[in-house]
């Protein structure tokens, strides 16, 4: 309980939603189990194809983790040692670290000071005679500018390979997440808009080859059993998250119109006293996290807490400042990205919430003194 003996606001509410499914869950649970089928199998093959279609692509091949998916594409397409991957500064550090993982080397660009997003022109100026590809990032449930970033690669002949795993069901003019690129990563991490008991990740592509590749090398590089025609990995999905998988994803666009009616009322209640994400027409986010952006994040993230409310904070220090790739990006100002790093908060968000819980949230940060709203957004 918060002060006064009323409710926290919780940053995010799993439970809510696991209980309201506690019935597929089970059903999921026992399927599983009465088959004694565990790692992939027919539960898998099932999911792969329901994401596949809901997507908008032929080939979805489940793995690991998100972060798997990103190394396993890279391999898959030749991407590694040699190569150069160009990622926005302003990210998860898995984004970067899956091409590092393949041996590939991330080169940071920044990113548009409204959404958070990579900025082609800043891409454009990262692209050297190594590139092998460019890797735009769905982040907050907000698609990138697909076309602009289909129309650099093109005219350097780059792969595309979508970090999608914020952008479950978001869409750019219709077309979802997941659709642009030569392929696409996903998380099904349990926070995700879409998101298992554990860990679980997917690749998505239209290339028959991409997803061969990726099939055998998420499973120890078999090809047929016993036959291991690569030097693969251990990265798949097991059976028991596909099948709490297909059990949650036709719920997916619901949960999304619900996260985006949440957003609807803290942007009512917010505008003019915070920086807010700068929402495109083309794009309407799925709003996977609710991004404000304060002069003193960190103290308004305090006072929260003290009142009750669950924050977030995504992400900080940059990519580019993690130990990682510091010499990497050594000299190199990102001024967008580091912004974004300094002064982003997230607030709760998740289709569960109350209507009573965003009040109490925005009205908390309302009562932050001297709280700044960025001048941005």
């Amino acid at each position: 309980m918060a002060s006064g003996g009323r409710p926290a606001v919780p940053f995010v509410a799993l439970r809510r939603q696991h209980d309201v499914l506690a019935g597929a869950l089970r059903s999921a649970f026992d399927r599983v189990v009465g088959a004694s089928a565990f790692i992939l199998g027919e539960e898998v093959e099932a999911f792969e194809e329901e994401f596949a279609r809901y997507c908008g692509v032929t080939h979805c091949v489940g793995v690991g983790s998100g972060t798997a998916a990103l190394e396993l594409v890279c391999r898959a397409m030749g991407i590694g040692a040699g190569d150069e991957v160009v990622v926005p500064a302003h990210t998860f550090i898995a984004s970067a670290l899956g091409p590092l993982h393949a041996g590939a080397t991330p080169v940071f660009c920044d990113v548009d000071d409204g959404t958070g997003l990579l900025d082609p022109e800043a891409a454009a100026a990262a692209i050297g005679p190594r590139t092998a590809a460019i890797l735009p990032v769905h982040l907050y449930g907000q698609v990138c500018d697909m076309p602009a970033v289909r129309m650099l690669a093109e005219r350097h002949g780059l792969a595309v390979l979508e970090d999608a795993a914020q952008a479950h069901g978001a869409d750019w003019d219709g077309r979802r997440a997941g659709s642009f690129g030569e392929a696409a990563a996903f998380s099904f991490y349990p926070s995700k808009n879409l998101g298992a008991l554990g860990d679980g990740g997917a690749v998505l592509t239209n290339d028959a080859g991409v997803a061969e590749a990726v099939q055998r090398l998420r499973n120890l590089g078999q090809r047929a059993k016993g036959e291991h025609v690569d030097a693969g990995y251990n990265e798949r999905l097991d059976a028991l998250q596909a099948a709490v998988l297909r059990a949650k994803l036709p719920h997916l666009d619901g949960w999304n119109a619900a996260r985006r009616r949440h957003a609807d009322r803290y942007r009512e209640a917010l505008k003019g006293s915070v920086g807010l994400l700068v929402e495109r027409t083309e794009s309407r986010s799925v709003h996977h996290l609710f991004p404000v952006r304060l002069a003193d994040r960190d103290d308004a993230a305090r006072r929260l807490a003290a009142g009750g409310v669950g924050t977030g904070i995504h992400y900080s220090p940059a990519v580019h400042r993690q130990p990682p790739f510091r010499e990497l990006a050594a000299g190199r100002a990102f001024h967008a990205a580091e912004a974004w790093a300094d002064e982003e908060l997230s607030l709760p968000m998740f289709p569960e919430l109350r209507d009573e819980e965003v009040d109490r949230a925005a009205e908390a940060l309302a009562s932050v003194p001297l709280m700044g709203g960025s001048r941005r957004g």
